[in-house]
């Protein structure tokens, strides 16, 4: 199999599914600096809010990847070296109420993606697969340190989609020789990241806040879950470093290898503002089906893509807070530790 020239004079054609995302413009951001030609796919009405200081540097299209032959068109034309597949209906909590629409675009678009990558031959070096440790669901014991290994045990549809798509890509990579990568992510978050997930709705509530938008409260779920937690831009080097280094049909971890309650996370941001500002239980974020404890090994990621962490908790933690203060037009908060 051929092996990606990680080098900016060696210019490899590149395919992001979801590149406007949160993820996924931080991924774009990175290919291009290190001198990648970049192409990527939009959802038909999103916004191009987190790549328009890149935006005359990729070549984009509006696709809904649900559509078969619209699929199969555009990676016929593009012709990529490597696809990263993070388009996704990524929300856990969205995912009870929204169903259909989370197993359409998760299941049957990674399904296309697959189907069209068949086709490209040995012309694909890899297809970058990104799933989640949301696949592996209940386990026991509660607080075990989950290895790539673990039986998948998802408990919600979000997590039973991700599940499904990677028995899918295994398949595929059986049949067809699809050098598919499967990297299982964990927790992560910084800037961009979408309020509808926790991190950045404790920071948009705080800037809120300090910007006088709303009462001095913020509302929260069940701070007693405890996550493994990344930083957006240390996930996506190593999406690169597992289409550099990754073998065909091995699972990779992208984590810290270490948990922290959402109590702990909620209080380093309240550290970070003068405004005392009272917590308050908001039932409706409460969840029937929730894991309490989360956390993953790393040392395969470590081992054989060469990959590490390289932003502690609170630089990201301040990174995404700082985020929501610009948004907000709060800038005298900016800078304080």
């Amino acid at each position: 199999m051929p092996i990606w020239k990680d080098s900016v004079s060696s210019k490899s054609k590149i395919v992001i599914t979801g590149i406007a995302g949160f993820a996924g413009s931080y991924l774009a951001e990175n290919l291009l600096s290190h001198g990648h030609s970049v192409y990527g796919l939009l959802a038909p009405q999103e916004k191009l809010t987190n790549i328009i200081q890149i935006e005359n540097q990729i070549t984009m299209e509006r696709l809904n990847l649900a559509h078969r032959t619209k699929v199969h068109n555009y990676l016929k034309k593009v012709n990529p070296e490597y696809i990263f597949h993070l388009a996704a209906r990524a929300s856990v909590h969205k995912s009870i109420r929204e169903e259909r629409p989370t197993y359409n675009v998760n299941i049957f678009g990674s399904l296309n993606i697959l189907e069209a990558a068949a086709f490209l031959g040995n012309r694909l070096k890899r297809l970058v697969l990104i799933s989640s440790a949301d696949v592996y669901g209940i386990f026991y014991p509660k607080a075990k340190t989950l290895k790539e290994t673990e039986p998948l045990n998802p408990i919600s549809p979000y997590g039973i989609s991700k599940a499904a798509m990677e028995y899918i890509a295994n398949y595929y990579r059986r049949q067809y020789g699809i050098p598919v990568v499967i990297v299982r992510s964990f927790n992560h978050t910084g800037p961009r990241q979408s309020a509808t997930f926790v991190v950045p709705s404790f920071c948009k509530q705080i800037a809120a806040i300090e910007a006088g938008r709303v009462k001095s409260q913020i509302a929260v779920g069940n701070l007693s879950r405890e996550r493994d937690l990344s930083d957006v831009r240390d996930v996506v080097e190593g999406y690169r470093l597992a289409a550099l280094k990754g073998k065909p049909g091995e699972v990779y971890h992208l984590c810290s290898g270490r948990t922290v309650s959402l109590k702990r996370v909620l209080n380093e941001l309240l550290k970070m503002s003068d405004l005392k500002i009272k917590i308050i239980l908001d039932e409706n974020r409460l969840r029937k089906s929730d894991i309490p404890i989360l956390k993953g090994d790393n040392r395969k990621a470590i081992r054989e893509l060469g990959w590490h962490g390289r932003y502690d908790l609170k630089t990201t933690l301040k990174d995404a807070l700082d985020y929501w203060r610009e948004k907000m037009g709060n800038r005298f908060q900016r800078g304080k530790k």
